[in-house]
């Protein structure tokens, strides 16, 4: 391994693995959550920093410290000292979104160094897709090994996919679904991305709906419990306890909480009918990247965003 290489991770504990198995080089830790909120083109400014900073205080109480990520963030301003960047991302929308957004970074700074990709999701002889933190040290030297070097297309590609994401039209996300890359799992993240706006007839998201199924069909007895089903089971989308807390509260006029647990009320069973839409009556009003999730229903026959009526013209 180069002593001359930056490891861009996609979190604190793939970072401190990494230098627990004395990979060498410097290392980048990203800590973003792009998959929501709402983003710019321009990742290399101080406008970029206060739009993630007051979403995430708005809606998350969360305090980010912009003096401490732009000192982190310096290193990208010296990378003359290194010879190759290696990125560690995973198969899921939440992390392919920071990824695109650091590959996008690193183009907006002018860094024409080598830039490799490792990325897990299948392993063999597995059933369910691998996070990177998941992998023996084993499986993590393998994929390691097998890095992919990404092209000059696979460069262009990105870009053209996080203007869209920071765009008004995500439906133009929908020709690079069927495009193949050197990102192996992009087109997955994109159709479920598609799928994180309401219904046009249940006004619930993909994510929402099956949250509503799983207390259907199984015993819940807790909010916690929901919550272990909620990460285990929502495919590619990788997010979080924050990030799945606050849409199990957005669903609270659907679930009736007693001693025996958690049930769905009338409202829940009319939702999962697609009687009535209750995207407005939920209020869920999270931005991704430049569009309102409120702004766009999904159509399942058209495969496609349309806009919600009470904005289109």
């Amino acid at each position: 391994m180069s002593e001359k290489t930056l490891h861009i991770t996609n979190g604190s504990i793939l970072t401190s693995i990494l230098k627990d198995l004395d990979y060498s080089g410097d290392i980048l830790t990203w800590e973003e959550m792009l998959c929501e909120g709402p983003t710019l083109s321009n990742i290399n400014s101080d406008t970029f920093l206060k739009k993630r900073a007051s979403f995430f205080n708005t809606y998350y109480d969360i305090e980010l410290d912009i003096k401490e990520i732009k000192e982190e963030l310096k290193v990208l301003d010296h990378t003359e000292k290194y010879d190759e960047i290696i990125l560690w991302f995973e198969y899921d929308l939440f992390c392919h979104l920071n990824m695109l957004a650091v590959i996008k970074l690193l183009d907006q700074k002018k860094i024409e160094l080598p830039l490799y990709l490792v990325c897990s999701g299948r392993i063999e002889g597995e059933k369910n897709l691998k996070s990177l933190t998941e992998l023996s040290p084993v499986q993590l030297n393998k994929h390691f090994s097998e890095r992919i070097k990404l092209t000059t297309e696979d460069i262009e590609l990105v870009k053209s996919i996080w203007n869209i994401y920071c765009g008004k039209d995500h439906n133009l996300l929908k020709p690079y679904i069927l495009k193949s890359s050197s990102f192996k799992y992009l087109n997955n993240c994109l159709k479920a991305h598609l799928k994180r706006f309401p219904d046009s007839k249940s006004g619930l998201n993909v994510l929402e709906q099956n949250l509503l199924e799983i207390i259907k069909d199984q015993d819940i007895k807790s909010k916690n419990q929901l919550l272990g089903y909620a990460l285990n089971y929502q495919g590619y989308y990788g997010y979080g306890d924050i990030q799945f807390n606050r849409i199990i509260d957005k669903l609270g006029l659907f679930i009736s909480y007693d001693e025996k647990g958690l049930s769905l009320n009338r409202k829940g069973h009319e939702a999962l009918l697609g009687q009535y839409n209750y995207a407005y009556e939920m209020n869920n009003n999270i931005t991704f990247g430049g569009v309102n999730k409120l702004d766009f229903q999904f159509n399942k026959q058209q495969n496609k965003l349309i806009k919600t009526m009470p904005n289109a013209h």
